[in-house]
Protein backbone atom coordinates (compact mmCIF):
# COMPACT_ATOMS: atom_id res chain seq x y z
CA UNK A 1 0.00 0.00 0.00
CA UNK A 2 1.81 3.27 -0.79
CA UNK A 3 1.10 6.97 0.77
CA UNK A 4 0.14 10.29 -1.10
CA UNK A 5 2.14 12.71 0.44
CA UNK A 6 2.53 16.47 0.47
CA UNK A 7 6.04 16.41 1.74
CA UNK A 8 7.76 19.93 2.20
CA UNK A 9 10.57 20.26 -0.55
CA UNK A 10 14.27 20.71 0.81
CA UNK A 11 14.08 23.80 -1.95
CA UNK A 12 11.79 25.18 -4.94
CA UNK A 13 12.76 27.37 -7.25
CA UNK A 14 10.76 28.88 -10.75
CA UNK A 15 12.56 28.36 -14.15
CA UNK A 16 11.15 30.92 -16.74
CA UNK A 17 10.78 28.14 -19.29
CA UNK A 18 9.31 24.90 -19.38
CA UNK A 19 12.05 22.36 -18.09
CA UNK A 20 12.63 19.22 -20.35
CA UNK A 21 15.80 18.07 -18.53
CA UNK A 22 17.42 17.62 -15.10
CA UNK A 23 21.26 16.71 -14.37
CA UNK A 24 22.27 16.13 -11.07
CA UNK A 25 25.92 15.31 -10.40
CA UNK A 26 27.99 16.90 -7.26
CA UNK A 27 26.86 19.64 -5.66
CA UNK A 28 25.20 20.77 -8.57
CA UNK A 29 21.67 20.64 -10.29
CA UNK A 30 21.11 21.80 -14.10
CA UNK A 31 17.76 22.21 -15.46
CA UNK A 32 17.10 22.68 -18.83
CA UNK A 33 13.97 24.15 -20.77
CA UNK A 34 12.33 24.09 -23.76
CA UNK A 35 13.77 27.43 -25.00
CA UNK A 36 17.02 26.79 -24.23
CA UNK A 37 17.31 28.39 -20.97
CA UNK A 38 19.82 26.30 -18.38
CA UNK A 39 19.87 27.08 -15.08
CA UNK A 40 22.67 25.08 -12.72
CA UNK A 41 21.85 24.85 -9.05
CA UNK A 42 23.32 24.39 -6.09
CA UNK A 43 21.71 20.98 -5.18
CA UNK A 44 21.85 21.94 -1.09
CA UNK A 45 20.28 25.69 -1.10
CA UNK A 46 18.54 25.54 -5.36
CA UNK A 47 20.89 28.94 -5.52
CA UNK A 48 22.03 29.62 -8.81
CA UNK A 49 25.56 28.70 -9.42
CA UNK A 50 24.73 30.01 -13.65
CA UNK A 51 23.48 29.81 -16.61
CA UNK A 52 22.94 29.70 -20.04
CA UNK A 53 21.09 30.00 -22.97
CA UNK A 54 21.28 27.48 -26.40
CA UNK A 55 19.65 29.45 -29.07
CA UNK A 56 16.92 26.97 -30.90
CA UNK A 57 15.91 25.57 -27.47
CA UNK A 58 17.44 22.60 -25.60
CA UNK A 59 16.23 18.81 -25.59
CA UNK A 60 19.05 17.88 -23.30
CA UNK A 61 21.51 18.56 -19.85
CA UNK A 62 23.97 16.46 -18.69
CA UNK A 63 26.63 17.64 -15.89
CA UNK A 64 30.09 16.25 -15.81
CA UNK A 65 31.03 13.18 -13.22
CA UNK A 66 33.18 16.15 -11.05
CA UNK A 67 30.20 18.99 -11.93
CA UNK A 68 33.39 21.03 -13.48
CA UNK A 69 31.87 20.94 -16.96
CA UNK A 70 28.15 20.87 -18.14
CA UNK A 71 26.90 20.51 -21.84
CA UNK A 72 23.34 20.77 -23.11
CA UNK A 73 22.02 20.00 -26.74
CA UNK A 74 18.81 21.31 -28.52
CA UNK A 75 17.52 20.92 -32.11
CA UNK A 76 20.07 23.77 -33.69
CA UNK A 77 23.62 22.75 -31.83
CA UNK A 78 24.65 22.30 -28.30
CA UNK A 79 26.82 24.30 -25.92
CA UNK A 80 29.49 23.68 -23.22
CA UNK A 81 29.68 25.55 -19.95
CA UNK A 82 33.01 25.76 -17.63
CA UNK A 83 32.53 26.45 -13.56
CA UNK A 84 35.50 27.75 -12.64
CA UNK A 85 34.56 30.87 -14.63
CA UNK A 86 31.08 30.71 -15.99
CA UNK A 87 32.56 30.68 -19.59
CA UNK A 88 30.27 29.21 -22.10
CA UNK A 89 30.65 28.12 -25.54
CA UNK A 90 28.09 27.53 -28.10
CA UNK A 91 27.97 25.82 -31.30
CA UNK A 92 25.25 26.64 -33.73
CA UNK A 93 25.38 23.57 -36.00
CA UNK A 94 21.73 24.06 -37.78
CA UNK A 95 21.49 19.99 -37.18
CA UNK A 96 19.52 18.05 -34.18
CA UNK A 97 21.30 17.48 -31.03
CA UNK A 98 19.17 15.44 -28.99
CA UNK A 99 21.62 13.15 -26.53
CA UNK A 100 25.10 13.82 -24.98
CA UNK A 101 27.06 11.65 -22.83
CA UNK A 102 30.23 12.21 -20.76
CA UNK A 103 32.75 9.32 -20.48
CA UNK A 104 34.64 10.99 -17.18
CA UNK A 105 35.27 14.38 -16.39
CA UNK A 106 37.51 15.31 -19.23
CA UNK A 107 35.47 13.99 -22.59
CA UNK A 108 31.71 13.85 -23.77
CA UNK A 109 30.30 13.09 -26.51
CA UNK A 110 27.30 14.77 -28.82
CA UNK A 111 25.21 13.88 -30.79
CA UNK A 112 25.35 16.03 -34.71
CA UNK A 113 22.56 15.13 -36.99
CA UNK A 114 23.97 11.76 -38.25
CA UNK A 115 27.16 12.04 -36.40
CA UNK A 116 28.69 11.93 -32.83
CA UNK A 117 31.11 14.35 -32.13
CA UNK A 118 33.82 13.85 -29.29
CA UNK A 119 34.87 16.77 -27.37
CA UNK A 120 37.20 17.79 -24.81
CA UNK A 121 35.56 19.62 -21.46
CA UNK A 122 35.76 22.83 -23.14
CA UNK A 123 34.59 21.84 -26.67
CA UNK A 124 37.61 21.30 -28.80
CA UNK A 125 36.97 18.17 -30.69
CA UNK A 126 38.92 14.94 -30.55
CA UNK A 127 37.21 12.94 -33.03
CA UNK A 128 33.63 12.04 -34.90
CA UNK A 129 31.78 8.90 -36.19
CA UNK A 130 31.03 8.39 -39.98
CA UNK A 131 27.54 9.65 -40.49
CA UNK A 132 24.93 6.71 -39.88
CA UNK A 133 21.73 6.21 -41.91
CA UNK A 134 20.04 9.14 -40.17
CA UNK A 135 19.77 11.39 -36.99
CA UNK A 136 21.95 9.89 -33.89
CA UNK A 137 18.76 9.67 -30.94
CA UNK A 138 21.16 8.27 -28.11
CA UNK A 139 24.62 7.67 -27.40
CA UNK A 140 25.97 5.70 -24.06
CA UNK A 141 29.60 4.96 -23.59
CA UNK A 142 30.69 1.32 -22.64
CA UNK A 143 34.34 -0.35 -21.38
CA UNK A 144 34.95 2.65 -19.38
CA UNK A 145 35.08 5.32 -22.04
CA UNK A 146 36.91 3.44 -24.94
CA UNK A 147 33.24 2.44 -26.79
CA UNK A 148 30.92 4.46 -27.65
CA UNK A 149 27.48 3.15 -28.47
CA UNK A 150 25.36 5.53 -30.99
CA UNK A 151 21.69 4.65 -31.72
CA UNK A 152 20.02 5.72 -35.04
CA UNK A 153 17.67 4.21 -37.31
CA UNK A 154 17.98 0.30 -38.45
CA UNK A 155 21.02 -0.33 -36.15
CA UNK A 156 23.17 0.63 -32.78
CA UNK A 157 26.71 1.22 -34.10
CA UNK A 158 29.86 0.94 -31.66
CA UNK A 159 32.98 3.43 -32.84
CA UNK A 160 36.43 2.68 -30.29
CA UNK A 161 37.99 5.90 -29.76
CA UNK A 162 38.81 7.64 -32.89
CA UNK A 163 37.28 5.58 -35.38
CA UNK A 164 35.14 7.03 -37.61
CA UNK A 165 33.98 4.09 -38.70
CA UNK A 166 31.65 1.29 -36.27
CA UNK A 167 33.93 -1.81 -35.08
CA UNK A 168 30.51 -3.53 -34.77
CA UNK A 169 26.98 -3.39 -35.51
CA UNK A 170 24.04 -4.54 -33.86
CA UNK A 171 21.39 -4.25 -36.67
CA UNK A 172 17.53 -3.72 -35.55
CA UNK A 173 15.21 -2.56 -38.34
CA UNK A 174 13.37 0.57 -36.50
CA UNK A 175 13.68 3.77 -35.21
CA UNK A 176 15.69 3.79 -31.67
CA UNK A 177 13.81 6.56 -29.48
CA UNK A 178 16.12 5.53 -26.49
CA UNK A 179 19.53 3.45 -25.09
CA UNK A 180 20.50 1.50 -21.96
CA UNK A 181 23.62 0.04 -21.83
CA UNK A 182 24.18 -2.00 -18.33
CA UNK A 183 26.92 -0.82 -16.29
CA UNK A 184 28.38 -4.46 -16.87
CA UNK A 185 28.69 -3.95 -20.28
CA UNK A 186 27.29 -7.45 -20.94
CA UNK A 187 23.58 -6.13 -22.48
CA UNK A 188 22.92 -2.81 -24.90
CA UNK A 189 19.29 -1.92 -24.64
CA UNK A 190 17.11 0.19 -27.37
CA UNK A 191 13.88 1.52 -26.69
CA UNK A 192 12.03 1.76 -29.97
CA UNK A 193 9.17 3.30 -32.15
CA UNK A 194 7.41 0.36 -32.97
CA UNK A 195 6.38 -0.26 -29.12
CA UNK A 196 9.34 -2.65 -28.45
CA UNK A 197 12.86 -2.91 -26.04
CA UNK A 198 15.43 -4.78 -28.67
CA UNK A 199 18.14 -6.52 -26.31
CA UNK A 200 21.79 -7.23 -27.68
CA UNK A 201 23.75 -9.41 -25.20
CA UNK A 202 27.38 -7.89 -26.00
CA UNK A 203 29.34 -11.24 -25.60
CA UNK A 204 27.95 -12.94 -28.83
CA UNK A 205 25.68 -10.18 -29.61
CA UNK A 206 22.46 -12.17 -29.61
CA UNK A 207 19.25 -10.63 -29.77
CA UNK A 208 15.59 -10.54 -28.17
CA UNK A 209 12.79 -8.26 -28.63
CA UNK A 210 10.09 -7.81 -26.00
CA UNK A 211 6.97 -6.90 -27.71
CA UNK A 212 3.73 -6.04 -27.45
CA UNK A 213 3.99 -2.37 -25.26
CA UNK A 214 0.94 -0.48 -25.98
CA UNK A 215 2.76 2.65 -26.99
CA UNK A 216 6.11 3.46 -27.97
CA UNK A 217 8.93 2.66 -25.41
CA UNK A 218 11.03 6.11 -24.91
CA UNK A 219 12.77 5.66 -21.67
CA UNK A 220 14.90 3.14 -20.07
CA UNK A 221 17.29 2.79 -17.61
CA UNK A 222 19.77 0.13 -15.73
CA UNK A 223 20.03 0.12 -12.07
CA UNK A 224 23.52 0.69 -10.45
CA UNK A 225 24.05 -3.35 -10.64
CA UNK A 226 22.77 -3.45 -14.38
CA UNK A 227 20.53 -6.09 -12.93
CA UNK A 228 17.32 -4.52 -13.85
CA UNK A 229 16.01 -2.55 -16.57
CA UNK A 230 13.13 0.12 -15.89
CA UNK A 231 10.74 1.22 -19.57
CA UNK A 232 7.89 2.91 -20.13
CA UNK A 233 5.80 2.23 -22.97
CA UNK A 234 2.53 1.56 -20.96
CA UNK A 235 0.67 3.18 -18.08
CA UNK A 236 2.31 1.07 -15.59
CA UNK A 237 6.34 0.75 -15.11
CA UNK A 238 8.18 -2.28 -16.37
CA UNK A 239 10.56 -3.53 -14.58
CA UNK A 240 12.96 -6.51 -16.13
CA UNK A 241 15.39 -9.18 -14.54
CA UNK A 242 18.71 -9.27 -16.04
CA UNK A 243 20.04 -10.85 -13.68
CA UNK A 244 21.85 -14.39 -15.00
CA UNK A 245 20.94 -15.34 -18.58
CA UNK A 246 18.71 -12.49 -18.61
CA UNK A 247 15.60 -11.70 -19.11
CA UNK A 248 14.87 -14.58 -22.08
CA UNK A 249 11.66 -16.57 -21.06
CA UNK A 250 10.58 -14.57 -17.84
CA UNK A 251 8.03 -11.74 -17.21
CA UNK A 252 8.51 -8.20 -15.95
CA UNK A 253 7.47 -6.89 -12.62
CA UNK A 254 4.73 -3.87 -13.34
CA UNK A 255 4.65 -0.66 -11.27
CA UNK A 256 1.30 0.85 -11.04
CA UNK A 257 0.40 4.52 -10.60
CA UNK A 258 0.76 6.85 -13.63
CA UNK A 259 -1.77 6.99 -16.35
CA UNK A 260 1.67 8.26 -18.46
CA UNK A 261 5.06 7.93 -17.68
CA UNK A 262 7.37 10.83 -18.22
CA UNK A 263 9.94 10.23 -16.27
CA UNK A 264 12.67 7.28 -15.03
CA UNK A 265 15.33 7.51 -12.64
CA UNK A 266 16.85 4.81 -10.45
CA UNK A 267 18.34 5.75 -7.16
CA UNK A 268 22.18 5.38 -6.45
CA UNK A 269 23.16 2.05 -5.10
CA UNK A 270 21.95 -1.69 -4.82
CA UNK A 271 18.93 -1.00 -3.00
CA UNK A 272 16.31 -1.30 -6.39
CA UNK A 273 14.72 1.54 -5.12
CA UNK A 274 13.13 3.64 -8.64
CA UNK A 275 11.36 7.36 -8.58
CA UNK A 276 9.03 7.48 -11.48
CA UNK A 277 7.08 10.52 -12.71
CA UNK A 278 3.79 11.32 -14.36
CA UNK A 279 1.69 13.45 -16.78
CA UNK A 280 -0.42 14.02 -13.32
CA UNK A 281 2.33 15.68 -11.69
CA UNK A 282 2.62 12.69 -9.27
CA UNK A 283 5.86 11.59 -8.18
CA UNK A 284 6.18 7.66 -7.11
CA UNK A 285 8.93 5.93 -5.14
CA UNK A 286 8.80 2.27 -5.62
CA UNK A 287 10.52 -0.74 -4.26
CA UNK A 288 10.89 -1.57 -8.21
CA UNK A 289 12.27 -5.17 -7.39
CA UNK A 290 10.57 -6.45 -4.91
CA UNK A 291 8.11 -9.52 -5.22
CA UNK A 292 7.74 -12.22 -8.15
CA UNK A 293 7.99 -11.95 -11.94
CA UNK A 294 4.34 -10.90 -13.43
CA UNK A 295 3.60 -9.28 -10.19
CA UNK A 296 1.74 -5.75 -9.89
CA UNK A 297 3.39 -3.51 -7.45
CA UNK A 298 2.14 0.00 -5.72
CA UNK A 299 4.39 2.94 -4.68
CA UNK A 300 5.77 2.86 -1.20
CA UNK A 301 5.39 6.42 -1.61
CA UNK A 302 4.03 9.29 -3.96
CA UNK A 303 4.58 13.03 -3.69
CA UNK A 304 1.50 14.48 -4.66
CA UNK A 305 1.92 17.26 -7.76
CA UNK A 306 0.13 20.28 -8.58
CA UNK A 307 -1.14 18.80 -11.90
CA UNK A 308 1.15 19.80 -13.85
CA UNK A 309 2.99 16.75 -15.35
CA UNK A 310 6.93 16.15 -14.08
CA UNK A 311 8.87 16.66 -16.97
CA UNK A 312 12.08 14.82 -15.77
CA UNK A 313 13.70 13.39 -12.36
CA UNK A 314 17.32 13.44 -11.50
CA UNK A 315 18.99 12.14 -8.18
CA UNK A 316 21.77 14.34 -6.37
CA UNK A 317 23.44 11.79 -4.54
CA UNK A 318 21.11 8.89 -2.49
CA UNK A 319 19.21 10.73 -0.29
CA UNK A 320 17.88 13.85 -2.17
CA UNK A 321 15.61 13.78 -5.57
CA UNK A 322 15.00 16.65 -7.70
CA UNK A 323 12.17 16.82 -9.66
CA UNK A 324 11.19 19.67 -12.47
CA UNK A 325 7.89 19.93 -13.88
CA UNK A 326 6.64 21.34 -16.95
CA UNK A 327 5.05 24.63 -15.45
CA UNK A 328 8.79 25.58 -14.40
CA UNK A 329 8.92 24.37 -10.87
CA UNK A 330 12.14 22.62 -9.76
CA UNK A 331 12.20 20.64 -6.10
CA UNK A 332 14.12 18.79 -4.40
CA UNK A 333 12.98 16.41 -1.72
CA UNK A 334 15.04 14.69 0.84
CA UNK A 335 14.36 10.74 0.58
CA UNK A 336 14.64 8.63 3.97
CA UNK A 337 17.64 6.07 3.89
CA UNK A 338 17.68 3.18 1.56
CA UNK A 339 16.41 0.50 3.64
CA UNK A 340 13.01 2.94 3.47
CA UNK A 341 11.20 5.36 1.86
Amino acid sequence: MSTAVQSPPAWEVAVDDAPVALSARGDLVAVAGAEGTVKVLDAALGAEIGSLELPGGALCVELAPDARHLVATGPMGYALWRRADGRTTVRESGAWSAAAAWAGPTRVAVAVGRRALVLDADGGELWRTEPAASTVTDLAWMRQGRRLAVAAYGAVLGHERHTGRPVVTYPYVGSHLALAVAPTGKWICSGNQDASIHIWRTRDASELTMSGYPEKVSRLAFDDTGSWLAADGAPDVTVWDFSGKGPAGTAPRSLRCHETVTALAWRPGTAGQLASGGADGTVALWRATAGRPQQLLRPARELEGDGSPVAALAWAGPHLLAVAWRDGRVRTYGVPSRTGL
